[in-house]
């Protein structure tokens, strides 16, 4: 039997959500083994000058926890 874990991170990005999704489950592969899945609970953008500045992401990403 497997155990996983969620945790929730935040992202953000100059260019798109998925960039900012890829930067976060990137970033938290460097410490976490075994993950399974990242799910987008939420999405925002910054807005500057009339214009979209950043692209944020709120999501939770899901790994097995070693024996």
């Amino acid at each position: 039997m497997a155990v996983l874990k969620v945790i929730e991170l935040l992202s953000d990005s100059d260019k798109s959500w998925e960039e900012a999704t890829a930067k976060a489950v990137a970033k938290a592969s460097e410490s976490l083994k075994h993950i399974r899945s990242a799910y987008v609970q939420n999405q925002t953008v910054t807005v500057k000058d009339g214009k979209v500045d950043k692209y944020r992401v709120n999501l939770k990403v899901t790994f097995e926890v070693d024996d």
